[in-house]
């Protein structure tokens, strides 16, 4: 495990990226283990085939996974069928609080909102992987409020990041916003500060904004550069 923050470290291999934290956070999320608003001890995001065969539901998959790992307390947990090569993480410190910004991103299911979709009735499950998973976590304290508009900006941002980049929708051919299974969670710190807003008029949401675009952009990268070429080595490194 490497350290990232006082109280968080990460792990990275060929099957997942593994956050742990020494006390519990509270994550707000759209994850499929645990999603919501939880205090979490460990955040994962799961590598899984493109063509999965498995017929139990993703939750039950994360958390067996998370038991057969030896990870003790709550999880959140995600899933994504990008490499775990695509990950790539940036740190800032910004008047002593730390926002960290972590990506995994595929683009096999590239979608514009509003597109038509696949499933047509209203509790119908996304069956096609492919995936931008993003983590923001900071050591300051969020406010829930500010936990949800950190959502509305992590999201922002990767729409911003696909329109630099031209990534377009496999349904329309319009401009993609996202994929068909995107995730995202924000992890709150315990402070000493609190952070009460993060939109576009202040501070804190121009530096998460910038970086979410950042990286997004690096890690889709990834699959125009690096995809099709082999690892050097078997070992997986973090990127920053």
């Amino acid at each position: 495990m490497q350290p990232i923050t006082s109280s968080t470290s990460i792990e990275q291999t060929r099957q997942h990226i593994h956050i742990a934290f020494s006390i519990p956070h509270r994550i707000t999320s759209s994850a499929v283990l645990n999603g919501g608003i939880i205090h979490a001890d460990h955040l994962v995001n799961l590598n899984v085939p493109k063509h999965n065969q498995c017929t139990e539901p993703p939750e039950e998959t994360l958390a067996q996974y998370c038991i057969a790992s030896g990870w003790k307390g709550t999880a959140v947990g995600m899933m994504t069928a990008a490499s775990m090569d695509s990950f790539r993480m940036a740190k800032e410190t910004v008047q002593d609080i730390d926002v960290v910004v972590m990506v995994t991103a595929g683009l096999s299911n590239a979608r514009r909102i509003g597109d038509h979709a696949e499933h047509r009735f209203m509790v119908a499950s996304p069956e096609s992987p492919g995936t931008i998973n993003i983590v923001v976590l900071t050591s300051a304290a969020l406010t829930e409020a500010a936990g949800i508009e950190a959502v509305l900006m992590a999201t922002e941002a990767k729409s911003a990041a696909l329109q630099n980049a031209g990534i377009k929708s496999a349904v329309s051919d319009g401009i993609a916003t996202g994929t068909g299974t995107d995730s995202v969670a924000i992890v709150s710190g315990h402070g000493p500060e609190t952070v009460r807003y993060c939109g576009k008029h202040v501070l804190f949401g121009e530096i998460l904004g910038r970086m979410v675009t950042d990286t997004v952009a690096a890690s889709i990268e990834w699959e125009f550069s690096g995809a099709n070429s082999e690892p050097t080595s078997d070992e997986h490194h973090l990127r920053k």
